[in-house]
C-alpha cells in the first residue's frame, strides 16, 4: 500500500514537473532500500566503524548510502551516520564533523576513509597517490552473451579513456575524440570466477576516474549486475553489484602500514555456476 501511494503521488507530480518526480523517487527509493542492504550484510548500522584514532577513521559502508550529502538531498548519508555514532560515544565537540577524503557511488559498499582533523584532511588529500598502496574492488557482472563481449582474458588492463554526458556520466570515448573533456583511466583487472550468467571480478584502480569501473566494463560488455544506468539486464540482489573490498595505506601520522577488508555479499559467488 506505500507503494502505491508513494509512486501514485509521484506520477502525479512527475505529470507537472517531472524533475521535481525524478528527485522524490530517488529519495524515497534509497530512504527504503539502503537498510535493507545493511541487514543483508549483517551490520546493525549501515555504518560500521573498522579502526578510529584521533586522526582517521575507516569504516565499511552499506551499499544505496550517500557517502557525503549534496545539496538538496535529504536522505541519510555516511558522513552524518559517522557522526552520529561518534557523538553518541562523548568523542564529538561542538559542530563538528569529520571529513571526506574519497568517496564511493552511493550505490557501492565497502571501505573506505573519513580524517577527524582539517590537518589530517589536508595531509591525506596531498599525498592520497603515493599513502595508498592498494585499493581492491569486487564486481559481479553480467556475463556477455553471443558476440556482445569483448572476450576478456583472464587478467589485464582497461585503458579506454573516460568523458562524461550531460548529465556527468561517465562513458567512454574513442581514443583521439574532440568531444568534451576526456582523461586517461587505467583499470586493472583479474577474474575470479567465470560463469554462463555472472562473471566476479577483482579490480584495482590506477586512476580514479567518475564511474570508472562501472564504465570500463560496461563497455567491454560486462555490465555490472543491478546497474540500470550501464544498462544491466539482471538486478539479481537489488542493488549495484560492486563493493569496495580492501584498502591499504601508510598512516599519514605514524607511518604504520594498514590494511582492511571486507568481504562481499557470499551470495554473489554461489550465483555463479
Amino acid at each position: 500500500m506505500l507503494f502505491t501511494k508513494a509512486f501514485s503521488c509521484i506520477a502525479i507530480i512527475f505529470f507537472y514537473n517531472q524533475d521535481a518526480a525524478f528527485f522524490l523517487y530517488r529519495e524515497f527509493f534509497y530512504k527504503t532500500f539502503y537498510e535493507d542492504c545493511a541487514i543483508v550484510a549483517g551490520m546493525e548500522s549501515p555504518v560500521q566503524i573498522l579502526y578510529e584514532d584521533k586522526y582517521i577513521v575507516v569504516i565499511n559502508k552499506s551499499c544505496n548510502l550517500l557517502s557525503v550529502p549534496f545539496p538538496g538531498s535529504t536522505s541519510k548519508n555516511a558522513l552524518d551516520i559517522l557522526h552520529e555514532l561518534r557523538r553518541r560515544r562523548g568523542l564529538v565537540h561542538g559542530s563538528f564533523k569529520p571529513y571526506a577524503v574519497h568517496r564511493l557511488d552511493r550505490e557501492t559498499s565497502g571501505v573506505m576513509m573519513f580524517a577527524l582533523t582539517q590537518d589530517a584532511r589536508q595531509k591525506i588529500m596531498n599525498s592520497w597517490q603515493t599513502m595508498v598502496t592498494k585499493r581492491c574492488y569486487h564486481a559481479l557482472a553480467e556475463t556477455p552473451q553471443g558476440r556482445n563481449g569483448k572476450n576478456l582474458a583472464d587478467s589485464g588492463v582497461i585503458d579506454n579513456p573516460l568523458a562524461k554526458n550531460a548529465a556527468h556520466h561517465s562513458y567512454v570515448s574513442e581514443r583521439g575524440s574532440k568531444k568534451g573533456a576526456v582523461q586517461d583511466a587505467v583499470t586493472h583487472y583479474r577474474i575470479l570466477k567465470r560463469g554462463q550468467k555472472y562473471t566476479l571480478f577483482e579490480l584495482e584502480l590506477e586512476t580514479g576516474r567518475t564511474n570508472q569501473i562501472r564504465a570500463h566494463l560496461a563497455y567491454c560488455g560486462y555490465p555490472l549486475a543491478g546497474d540500470k544506468l550501464y544498462r544491466a539486464k539482471t538486478d539479481p540482489f537489488k542493488r549495484l553489484c560492486l563493493h569496495a573490498r580492501s584498502l591499504e595505506f601508510v598512516h599519514p601520522y605514524t607511518k604504520e602500514k594498514l590494511s582492511f577488508e571486507v568481504p562481499e555479499d557470499p551470495r554473489w559467488l554461489s550465483c555463479i555456476n
